[in-house]
Protein backbone atom coordinates (compact mmCIF):
# COMPACT_ATOMS: atom_id res chain seq x y z
CA UNK A 1 0.00 0.00 0.00
CA UNK A 2 2.67 2.53 0.96
CA UNK A 3 6.37 2.51 -0.42
CA UNK A 4 8.80 5.36 0.73
CA UNK A 5 11.77 5.16 -0.81
CA UNK A 6 15.20 7.21 -0.14
CA UNK A 7 12.95 10.40 1.07
CA UNK A 8 14.99 13.01 1.89
CA UNK A 9 13.38 16.37 3.45
CA UNK A 10 15.31 19.49 4.77
CA UNK A 11 14.14 22.76 6.80
CA UNK A 12 16.04 25.43 6.47
CA UNK A 13 19.33 23.63 6.45
CA UNK A 14 18.16 20.74 8.66
CA UNK A 15 17.50 17.45 7.69
CA UNK A 16 14.21 16.01 9.03
CA UNK A 17 14.40 12.88 6.38
CA UNK A 18 17.52 11.43 5.73
CA UNK A 19 17.24 9.22 3.07
CA UNK A 20 14.15 7.48 4.80
CA UNK A 21 12.57 3.64 3.61
CA UNK A 22 9.56 1.84 4.62
CA UNK A 23 7.02 -0.32 3.07
CA UNK A 24 3.36 -0.57 4.89
CA UNK A 25 1.89 -3.98 3.24
CA UNK A 26 -1.94 -4.02 2.21
CA UNK A 27 -4.26 -4.13 5.11
CA UNK A 28 -1.75 -3.90 8.09
CA UNK A 29 -1.98 -2.10 11.31
CA UNK A 30 1.87 -0.50 10.78
CA UNK A 31 2.96 1.28 14.10
CA UNK A 32 5.80 4.20 13.30
CA UNK A 33 7.31 4.58 16.78
CA UNK A 34 10.22 6.62 17.68
CA UNK A 35 11.83 9.74 19.77
CA UNK A 36 10.67 13.15 19.42
CA UNK A 37 12.17 14.99 16.57
CA UNK A 38 12.59 11.50 14.65
CA UNK A 39 10.82 12.53 12.00
CA UNK A 40 7.56 10.72 12.29
CA UNK A 41 4.89 13.83 11.44
CA UNK A 42 7.58 14.79 8.90
CA UNK A 43 7.10 11.18 6.98
CA UNK A 44 3.15 11.43 7.80
CA UNK A 45 3.00 14.82 5.60
CA UNK A 46 4.44 13.15 3.06
CA UNK A 47 1.90 10.35 3.19
CA UNK A 48 -1.01 12.41 3.22
CA UNK A 49 0.30 14.27 0.43
CA UNK A 50 0.62 17.80 2.40
CA UNK A 51 4.73 17.73 1.61
CA UNK A 52 6.97 17.36 -1.40
CA UNK A 53 9.87 15.71 -1.12
CA UNK A 54 13.02 17.10 -1.74
CA UNK A 55 14.39 13.81 -3.13
CA UNK A 56 13.21 10.16 -3.24
CA UNK A 57 9.96 9.01 -3.76
CA UNK A 58 6.46 8.44 -1.65
CA UNK A 59 4.12 5.90 -3.24
CA UNK A 60 0.78 5.06 -2.17
CA UNK A 61 -0.65 1.81 -4.11
CA UNK A 62 2.28 2.29 -6.57
CA UNK A 63 1.31 6.15 -7.63
CA UNK A 64 2.64 9.59 -6.23
CA UNK A 65 0.81 10.64 -3.43
CA UNK A 66 1.63 14.89 -3.68
CA UNK A 67 -0.80 16.75 -5.92
CA UNK A 68 -2.78 13.82 -6.82
CA UNK A 69 -6.26 13.94 -6.04
CA UNK A 70 -7.69 10.23 -7.02
CA UNK A 71 -4.86 9.08 -4.47
CA UNK A 72 -5.65 11.64 -1.47
CA UNK A 73 -9.25 10.81 -2.33
CA UNK A 74 -8.10 7.23 -0.90
CA UNK A 75 -6.76 8.17 1.82
CA UNK A 76 -8.42 10.01 5.64
CA UNK A 77 -5.98 11.21 8.07
CA UNK A 78 -6.29 11.79 11.53
CA UNK A 79 -3.32 14.48 12.55
CA UNK A 80 -2.37 15.29 16.20
CA UNK A 81 -3.55 19.01 15.36
CA UNK A 82 -6.71 18.80 13.85
CA UNK A 83 -7.63 21.39 11.41
CA UNK A 84 -11.22 22.48 10.79
CA UNK A 85 -12.91 25.14 9.21
CA UNK A 86 -13.37 27.95 11.61
CA UNK A 87 -17.06 27.64 12.61
CA UNK A 88 -17.75 24.21 11.25
CA UNK A 89 -19.40 21.92 12.93
CA UNK A 90 -19.35 18.10 12.93
CA UNK A 91 -22.29 17.78 10.69
CA UNK A 92 -20.87 20.63 8.37
CA UNK A 93 -17.55 19.05 8.06
CA UNK A 94 -19.22 15.83 7.29
CA UNK A 95 -21.09 17.22 4.09
CA UNK A 96 -17.80 18.78 3.07
CA UNK A 97 -16.59 15.50 3.11
CA UNK A 98 -18.89 13.85 1.53
CA UNK A 99 -17.87 16.03 -0.98
CA UNK A 100 -14.29 15.04 -1.61
CA UNK A 101 -14.86 10.97 -0.90
CA UNK A 102 -16.89 9.27 -3.27
CA UNK A 103 -17.38 6.22 -0.91
CA UNK A 104 -18.70 8.25 1.67
CA UNK A 105 -21.01 6.31 3.66
CA UNK A 106 -23.53 8.30 5.32
CA UNK A 107 -25.47 5.72 6.85
CA UNK A 108 -22.91 5.10 8.42
CA UNK A 109 -22.20 8.64 9.99
CA UNK A 110 -25.47 8.05 11.22
CA UNK A 111 -24.87 4.63 12.48
CA UNK A 112 -22.17 5.83 14.35
CA UNK A 113 -24.31 8.96 15.92
CA UNK A 114 -24.71 5.93 18.61
CA UNK A 115 -21.05 5.28 19.41
CA UNK A 116 -19.95 9.08 19.61
CA UNK A 117 -23.54 9.50 21.32
CA UNK A 118 -21.45 12.74 23.25
CA UNK A 119 -20.30 14.67 20.21
CA UNK A 120 -22.47 17.66 20.14
CA UNK A 121 -22.84 17.54 16.11
CA UNK A 122 -23.83 20.81 15.59
CA UNK A 123 -21.74 22.93 17.53
CA UNK A 124 -18.52 24.27 16.11
CA UNK A 125 -15.42 22.02 16.27
CA UNK A 126 -13.65 24.28 17.88
CA UNK A 127 -15.52 24.99 20.38
CA UNK A 128 -15.28 21.18 21.55
CA UNK A 129 -12.87 20.03 24.02
CA UNK A 130 -10.19 17.85 22.61
CA UNK A 131 -11.68 14.24 23.26
CA UNK A 132 -14.76 15.82 21.69
CA UNK A 133 -12.27 16.82 18.84
CA UNK A 134 -10.46 13.48 18.38
CA UNK A 135 -14.21 11.61 18.71
CA UNK A 136 -15.40 13.75 16.00
CA UNK A 137 -12.46 13.13 13.89
CA UNK A 138 -12.56 9.22 14.16
CA UNK A 139 -16.50 9.13 13.20
CA UNK A 140 -15.92 11.35 10.47
CA UNK A 141 -13.00 9.65 9.20
CA UNK A 142 -14.52 6.29 9.68
CA UNK A 143 -17.24 7.30 7.19
CA UNK A 144 -15.28 8.32 4.27
CA UNK A 145 -14.40 4.35 4.08
CA UNK A 146 -10.12 5.16 2.93
CA UNK A 147 -7.73 2.81 1.83
CA UNK A 148 -5.69 4.42 4.09
CA UNK A 149 -5.73 5.69 7.45
CA UNK A 150 -2.88 7.73 8.97
CA UNK A 151 -3.05 8.93 12.36
CA UNK A 152 -0.96 10.98 14.26
CA UNK A 153 -1.20 10.07 17.88
CA UNK A 154 -4.68 9.07 17.69
CA UNK A 155 -5.91 8.26 20.90
CA UNK A 156 -4.59 11.11 22.67
CA UNK A 157 -7.16 13.03 25.26
CA UNK A 158 -9.38 10.12 24.91
CA UNK A 159 -10.84 8.24 28.04
CA UNK A 160 -9.86 4.33 27.78
CA UNK A 161 -13.57 3.23 27.38
CA UNK A 162 -13.63 5.50 23.96
CA UNK A 163 -10.05 4.38 23.16
CA UNK A 164 -10.97 0.55 23.43
CA UNK A 165 -14.01 1.26 21.24
CA UNK A 166 -12.03 3.18 18.68
CA UNK A 167 -9.54 0.60 18.02
CA UNK A 168 -12.12 -1.76 18.09
CA UNK A 169 -13.97 0.14 14.99
CA UNK A 170 -10.64 0.17 13.11
CA UNK A 171 -9.38 -3.43 13.39
CA UNK A 172 -13.35 -4.16 12.70
CA UNK A 173 -12.79 -1.96 9.29
CA UNK A 174 -9.26 -3.75 8.78
CA UNK A 175 -10.60 -7.22 9.06
CA UNK A 176 -13.58 -6.25 6.98
CA UNK A 177 -12.73 -3.95 4.32
CA UNK A 178 -9.14 -4.70 4.03
CA UNK A 179 -8.44 -0.93 5.48
CA UNK A 180 -4.47 -0.25 5.73
CA UNK A 181 -3.62 1.89 8.71
CA UNK A 182 -0.44 3.81 9.30
CA UNK A 183 -0.45 5.00 13.21
CA UNK A 184 2.13 7.20 14.83
CA UNK A 185 2.01 7.20 18.86
CA UNK A 186 4.43 7.45 22.09
CA UNK A 187 1.67 4.91 23.49
CA UNK A 188 3.55 1.60 22.53
CA UNK A 189 1.85 -0.82 25.04
CA UNK A 190 -1.37 0.26 23.32
CA UNK A 191 0.23 0.12 19.49
CA UNK A 192 1.73 -3.37 21.19
CA UNK A 193 -2.12 -4.41 21.28
CA UNK A 194 -3.18 -3.66 18.23
CA UNK A 195 -0.31 -3.59 15.46
CA UNK A 196 0.64 -6.37 13.52
CA UNK A 197 3.95 -4.20 12.07
CA UNK A 198 6.31 -2.02 13.64
CA UNK A 199 8.99 0.35 12.07
CA UNK A 200 11.58 2.26 14.68
CA UNK A 201 12.28 5.75 13.08
CA UNK A 202 15.61 7.59 14.33
CA UNK A 203 16.96 10.79 13.41
CA UNK A 204 15.01 10.59 9.89
CA UNK A 205 15.48 7.10 8.87
CA UNK A 206 14.19 3.93 9.61
CA UNK A 207 16.15 1.36 11.27
CA UNK A 208 14.07 -1.60 11.26
CA UNK A 209 10.16 -2.47 10.31
CA UNK A 210 9.24 -5.79 10.14
CA UNK A 211 6.31 -7.73 11.77
CA UNK A 212 5.59 -7.30 15.26
CA UNK A 213 5.80 -10.86 15.88
CA UNK A 214 9.25 -11.49 14.11
CA UNK A 215 10.40 -8.69 16.04
CA UNK A 216 9.39 -10.42 19.44
CA UNK A 217 11.19 -13.18 18.37
CA UNK A 218 14.47 -12.04 17.61
CA UNK A 219 15.07 -10.75 20.85
CA UNK A 220 14.92 -11.48 24.10
CA UNK A 221 15.28 -11.30 28.43
CA UNK A 222 17.43 -13.66 29.79
CA UNK A 223 17.42 -13.87 33.44
CA UNK A 224 19.76 -16.19 34.93
CA UNK A 225 21.65 -17.20 38.10
CA UNK A 226 25.50 -18.80 37.95
CA UNK A 227 27.12 -21.22 39.69
CA UNK A 228 29.27 -17.85 41.34
CA UNK A 229 28.02 -14.41 41.42
CA UNK A 230 30.13 -13.19 38.71
CA UNK A 231 28.98 -12.99 35.00
CA UNK A 232 30.93 -15.85 33.07
CA UNK A 233 32.67 -14.64 30.17
CA UNK A 234 30.41 -15.28 27.36
CA UNK A 235 30.99 -15.55 23.58
CA UNK A 236 31.64 -12.57 21.71
CA UNK A 237 29.55 -13.08 18.57
CA UNK A 238 26.70 -13.56 20.92
CA UNK A 239 24.65 -10.24 20.54
CA UNK A 240 24.04 -8.59 24.04
CA UNK A 241 22.54 -5.67 23.82
CA UNK A 242 22.31 -4.77 27.94
CA UNK A 243 23.31 -6.66 30.98
CA UNK A 244 22.43 -5.87 34.60
CA UNK A 245 22.10 -7.41 38.29
CA UNK A 246 20.11 -7.98 40.66
CA UNK A 247 21.80 -10.00 43.61
CA UNK A 248 22.32 -12.98 42.26
CA UNK A 249 20.24 -12.32 39.02
CA UNK A 250 22.01 -11.50 35.95
CA UNK A 251 19.60 -10.26 32.84
CA UNK A 252 20.11 -10.15 29.67
CA UNK A 253 18.98 -8.60 26.83
CA UNK A 254 20.16 -10.41 23.73
CA UNK A 255 19.57 -10.49 19.98
CA UNK A 256 18.34 -13.97 18.70
CA UNK A 257 15.64 -16.01 19.42
CA UNK A 258 14.66 -17.76 22.52
CA UNK A 259 15.38 -21.11 22.09
CA UNK A 260 19.03 -20.36 20.61
CA UNK A 261 19.62 -17.75 23.40
CA UNK A 262 19.03 -20.50 25.80
CA UNK A 263 21.02 -23.53 24.35
CA UNK A 264 24.12 -21.52 24.16
CA UNK A 265 23.91 -20.12 27.45
CA UNK A 266 23.27 -24.15 28.80
CA UNK A 267 26.90 -24.85 28.31
CA UNK A 268 27.50 -22.17 31.47
CA UNK A 269 25.10 -24.88 34.05
CA UNK A 270 23.14 -22.16 35.29
CA UNK A 271 21.34 -22.81 38.31
CA UNK A 272 18.13 -20.86 36.56
CA UNK A 273 17.47 -20.10 33.64
CA UNK A 274 14.23 -18.36 32.27
CA UNK A 275 13.49 -16.63 29.05
CA UNK A 276 11.02 -13.71 28.35
CA UNK A 277 9.56 -12.30 25.93
CA UNK A 278 10.06 -8.45 25.25
CA UNK A 279 7.43 -5.64 25.22
CA UNK A 280 7.37 -3.32 22.61
CA UNK A 281 8.36 -0.73 25.00
CA UNK A 282 11.92 -2.51 25.79
CA UNK A 283 12.46 -3.34 22.45
CA UNK A 284 12.23 0.42 20.96
CA UNK A 285 14.52 1.67 24.31
CA UNK A 286 17.29 -1.57 23.39
CA UNK A 287 17.39 -1.02 19.64
CA UNK A 288 17.73 2.56 20.34
CA UNK A 289 20.48 2.09 22.71
CA UNK A 290 23.52 3.58 21.39
CA UNK A 291 21.66 5.79 18.68
CA UNK A 292 19.46 8.45 20.70
CA UNK A 293 19.59 7.28 23.74
CA UNK A 294 22.16 6.15 25.77
CA UNK A 295 20.66 3.68 27.96
CA UNK A 296 21.60 3.04 31.06
CA UNK A 297 20.78 0.23 33.58
CA UNK A 298 17.35 -0.43 33.44
CA UNK A 299 16.02 -3.44 35.19
CA UNK A 300 12.48 -4.10 33.51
Amino acid sequence: MISVQNVVKTFDGFRALNGLNMEVPDGAIYGLVGPNGAGKSTILRHITGIYRQDSGQVLVAGEPVYENPAVKARIASIPDELYTFLSASTRDMMRFFRGFYPRFDEARYQALKEVFSSVQENIPVRRLSKGMQKQAAFWLSLCCRPDLLVLDEPVDGLDPVMRRQVWSLLMGDVAEYGTTVLVSSHNLRELEDVCDHVGILSQGKVLLERALADLQDNIVKMQIVFQERELPQLPEDLAVLHVSQVGRIHTLIVRGSADEVTNRLAIYAPILMEALPLTLEEIFIYELGGEDYAVRDIVL
